[in-house]
């Protein structure tokens, strides 16, 4: 049967698969559409398993709230090239597997990639992509929150976002941004002092006491000093004690309580591609 380039146009379309694999699979299938559909997405599958050893380091983070602000959710959707992680079909990609975890509220990243799209488990789509782009293509990480307020924040290039949840409803859209971004910025490893692990806080105390020991401070003297050692550990690494950066004479605390009294963050996510 004689493939022709409207067979060929059609299945392009179809797959998002190059023009070349398409006329092979339909070739092979003798001009069965469905068929060469089948035979495109197992190259895919095929090609993922192919490159199931490689790093996939590159991609996107995305972070989207829902129209009532009242949850957010987080992807991190991994490539191995700042090539493909750069195009408009990739991230846009990424964006609509976002947009069915807005829409949906699944559990766990399992449960997004059980999901269907357009008939289909998302993750059966990420591994078509895979032959489709040719690179590994990872469904690393889903996050979600939800508070009666939750702001997103991408920072530029789609290598990092995070997620804010707040403790007061319809808080203003440019007081979330600026806590949005100062996690992003200051990657602060809690959300207060409260929320530290207790493991973080052993292994501070324990510097703090190692340090204070080697200045040969007096023994009877550490547990004091690496109180006020770990202390400041909070004030710089706790989301609500840093200094903010639009304004380093008050904390984020201090800020949002200005904002509206009694204004809080309560949790947060934050998600970075570190190469």
């Amino acid at each position: 049967m004689a493939i022709t380039a409207a067979d060929v146009s059609k299945l392009r379309k179809s797959t998002g698969a190059g023009m070349m694999d398409c006329k092979k699979a339909l070739t092979e299938a003798e001009g069965d559409f469905d068929k060469a559909v089948e035979i495109i997405r197992k190259k895919g599958q095929a090609i993922a398993n192919k490159r199931a050893d490689r790093e996939a380091t590159e991609g996107v983070v995305l972070a989207k709230v829902t129209a009532d602000k009242k949850r957010g959710a987080l992807i991190v959707l991994n490539c191995e090239t700042d090539f493909v992680a750069k195009n408009e079909s990739y991230v846009d990609f990424a964006m609509t597997i976002l947009d069915l975890a807005i829409a949906e509220n699944p559990a766990d990243l399992e449960a997004l990639k059980a999901l269907e799209l357009n008939g289909r488990p998302v993750a059966e789509l990420v591994s078509e992509q895979s032959g489709v782009i040719g690179e590994k293509l990872d469904l690393a990480a889903y996050e979600v929150i939800s508070a009666e307020s939750v702001t997103a924040y991408i920072h530029a290039g789609n290598k990092l976002a995070t997620l804010v949840a707040f403790n007061q409803a319809d808080i203003d859209e440019q007081v979330g941004k600026d806590v949005a971004m100062q996690a992003a910025a200051m990657a602060p490893v809690a959300v207060d002092a409260d929320s530290v692990p207790a493991d973080v806080k052993e292994k501070e105390l324990e510097i703090g006491k190692d340090m204070a020991r080697n200045e040969g401070k007096p023994e009877a003297m550490l547990e004091k000093i690496a109180m006020g050692r770990l202390n400041k550990f909070f004030k710089e690494n706790t989301l609500m004690e840093q200094a903010f950066v639009k304004d380093n004479k008050v904390t984020i605390k201090q800020y949002l309580d200005n904002t509206s009294k009694g204004l809080k963050a309560v949790d947060f996510k934050r998600y970075t591609l570190n190469n």
